[in-house]
């Protein structure tokens, strides 16, 4: 544990952004060096990097993954191991995801399986969605075909140690969409000889607005975000003949998020064609849903009982994207929670810090589905 905390340390210490996670690779790669899997790949989806471990006969392949990336948010907080880059920082725990699949390397490396295979991929570029969709088109990952996939989630406002699951959606479909409207500039005394957008915006984020059911017990969840809007110049006498703005979108189930995406872009050309303006529109950083296989839950509940931890079905998705969920649209497996205390801040606040106490928590719950599947006769 002292090795792992240490780990975990120095990666918050050392936070790299999506795709450009080098250091952080090599770090990686040096730990597991220590504890010697039977193969090693590097550079899956750019940066990324899987370890595999046999058993000592065939058997069951299962795959555990982590996160490699931090985000770009500012430092606040003042213990040693803070980011030495102000702005960019772990916010989101994948320090501690790492040193628990650092962990399982540990264990897989001294208490060898009876049968099967161990992959343990260390995935890129989780915060902006596009690293599962890189090592899924990575010509060697494709030849693994494993039977289960697994991955852990770390959650604030959850007591300490408790193992959150849920069958079906665990997190939501989500995809950001930019609308891009062109006009006609001209002078702010005389608009009508241009074509301001600045009504189309408006109408845009109102329809948006009314076509939200935020409530997730409910059918037909859909949430529409405003992000980010641009329109003109700070120049007083000019009426703007251009504007940009942002939305993100959220459902339940992927084919619900394909949907929504269709009738959105009708709204939007709609809109523009009716204010005379010409509009771009562009999909970026999609998370597909996390639909749980049922029997990787069931493996999760199981492991969690025979380790006497508290164990908590949920009854509704959480509304945040998860790269993960990309796996497990193409294999059965399963995204669950690792509790991470009552007064831990939120996920993605400049004050938020891994908790070092729930690291063994994740590395037995992993090694214990191993033992499950490939240790049994």
């Amino acid at each position: 544990m002292e090795s792992l905390i240490r780990l975990r340390k120095e990666l918050h210490k050392n936070p790299e952004l999506s795709g450009e996670e080098f250091e952080t690779s090599k770090r990686i790669l040096a730990f597991l060096e220590k504890y010697k899997p039977d193969e090693i790949h590097t550079e899956i989806g750019k940066t990324g990097i899987i370890a595999i471990y046999h058993g000592e006969e065939e058997g069951k392949t299962l795959l555990f993954r982590c996160e490699l990336d931090a985000l770009p948010i500012k430092v606040v907080n003042t213990f040693e191991h803070q980011s030495i880059y102000q702005g960019i920082s772990h916010k989101c725990g994948h320090d501690g995801h790492m040193a628990i699949l650092c962990g399982l390397a540990t264990e897989l490396a001294q208490k060898k399986l009876a049968t099967g295979k161990v992959i343990l991929l260390f995935q890129p570029s989780e915060e902006n969605g596009k690293g599962a969709a890189k090592v899924m088109k990575n010509e060697f990952f494709k030849t693994l075909r494993p039977d289960f996939v697994f991955a852990l989630h770390n959650l604030p406002n959850y007591p300490k140690n408790q193992i959150v699951v849920k069958k079906d959606t665990f997190t939501c479909a989500v995809t950001s969409l930019k609308i891009v409207l062109q006009g006609k500039t001209a002078h702010a005394g005389e608009p009508e000889n241009g074509i301001n957008p600045a009504l189309a915006m408006a109408e845009i984020t109102q329809k948006f607005h009314l076509l939200n059911q935020p409530k997730l017990e409910q059918n037909g969840f859909a949430l529409i975000t405003p992000i980010y809007s641009s329109m003109g110049k700070k120049s007083y006498g000019v009426s703007a003949g251009n504007g940009e703005i942002h939305f993100t979108i959220r459902c339940q189930q992927n084919e619900e998020i394909k949907k929504l995406k269709n009738t959105r872009e009708e709204k939007v050309n709609a809109i523009s064609k009716i204010h005379q303006l010409k509009s771009t529109v562009k999909w970026i950083e999609p998370f597909y849903a996390n639909e749980n296989n049922a029997e990787a839950v069931g493996l999760i509940s199981e492991a969690t009982k025979k380790l006497n931890y508290a164990l908590f079905e949920k009854e509704t998705p959480f509304r945040w994207g998860e790269d993960f969920g990309l796996f497990t649209a193409h294999y059965p497996g399963a995204l669950f929670g690792l509790g991470a205390g009552l007064e831990t801040p939120d996920l993605h606040n400049p004050d938020y810090d891994f908790p070092d106490e729930i690291i063994a928590t994740g590395v037995k719950v992993f090694y214990q589905i191993c033992k499950d599947v490939n240790d049994a006769r």
